[in-house]
């Protein structure tokens, strides 16, 4: 489906579109290779829509008259964290984005509600991929403070020694949402300022102030995505170094109640010799002599064990 303005945004054939005009275009796959021939995309590009690269950056191709790329949008919120995919191909007075994996059409929606914005006196190619391009970050912001609340909450449960046995899955969840984040940061930026040096001359001179602003805005985006990960790493830090002192402190009551209890073992082994001359067996208190003999040995090495301070 291709658009031109007018009056309004026109619903407008390729074969019967005005090419000194501004067009833009939203089409499938199968759409793409019947006009392909026509706008003159390689057969490269063409194949490449086919279906979604694995990775987030898979480059920004620069033909001489064309420039083309894949555009992966994630919601890391989402509980499938589902990725839609685009393809874009910009050439001069013309934007044609693919379907490559839109199925509930939300970049679809995106990119009409951008299309709707401007009229034909206001609407350039620059300020439709700059309003494009800031309608997938648009909710960004809140995103990345929700994501930093939450951090601090996290850091407070810490503090007051309130975590779950769930905390270090939390912490594992905030950082895959914000990798994706930034893969999603770099790509725009490896497009954007692949947009901004212009080598094939797409936009008229001048005409660039736009996409440098987004490229900028999206800069700081990917700063603070950086900067939330750096606390979850440190926070993933704090927490394991509770773990590890929980774990000490652990070891050393154990320690403590070793030596406390050491003496018993020394006694046991040595009236466990069983010789015959050892009066003890033969003494008619020899029993309640070594009860009252453990007590008296356990209760001193408790005395010095407080003393000492051991269990602090």
């Amino acid at each position: 489906m291709f658009y031109q303005y007018h009056d309004k945004l026109t619903e407008t054939p390729l074969e019967q579109a005005d090419r000194s005009r501004l067009t833009v275009g939203f089409v499938s796959g199968e759409e793409l290779a019947e006009v392909a021939p026509a706008l003159g995309f390689a057969s490269a590009a063409v194949q490449a829509c086919a279906s979604m690269h694995k990775y987030f950056r898979s480059g920004v191709e620069v033909y001489d008259d064309y420039t083309f790329t894949q555009l992966r949008v994630a919601d890391p919120e989402s509980e499938d964290s589902r990725h839609c995919c685009v393809a874009l191909f910009i050439k001069r007075d013309l934007i044609v984005l693919v379907d490559v994996e839109d199925p509930d059409n939300t970049i679809r929606g995106k990119f009409m509600g951008v299309l709707g914005r401007y009229t034909e006196a206001t609407a350039t190619q620059e300020k439709l991929l700059y309003a494009f391009f800031d309608a997938l970050v648009q909710n960004d912001t809140q995103f990345l403070e929700r994501t930093g609340l939450e951090i601090s909450a996290l850091e407070e449960d810490l503090i007051h020694n309130a975590t779950d046995k769930d905390f270090n899955v939390d912490i594992l969840d905030l950082k895959k949402m914000l990798l994706v984040k930034h893969n999603f940061y770099e790509q725009l930026l490896d497009i954007t300022e692949e947009l901004v040096e212009d080598d094939n001359d797409l936009f008229p001179d001048g005409e660039l102030r736009y996409l440098a602003n987004i490229s900028t805005r999206i800069t700081r985006l990917r700063e603070d995505v950086d900067s939330l990960s750096n606390s979850v790493v440190h926070l993933q830090d704090a927490y394991q170094s509770t773990l590890d002192l929980k774990l000490n402190n652990t070891m050393k009551i154990l320690t403590v109640l070793t030596t406390v209890f050491f003496p018993l073992t020394i006694i046991v082994g040595w009236y466990g010799m069983n010789f015959d001359s050892m009066a003890e067996f033969h003494w008619r208190f020899g029993y309640l002599y070594v009860i009252v003999l453990s007590v008296v040995v356990v209760a001193v090495f408790w005395i010095l064990a407080k003393k000492m301070k051991w269990f602090k």
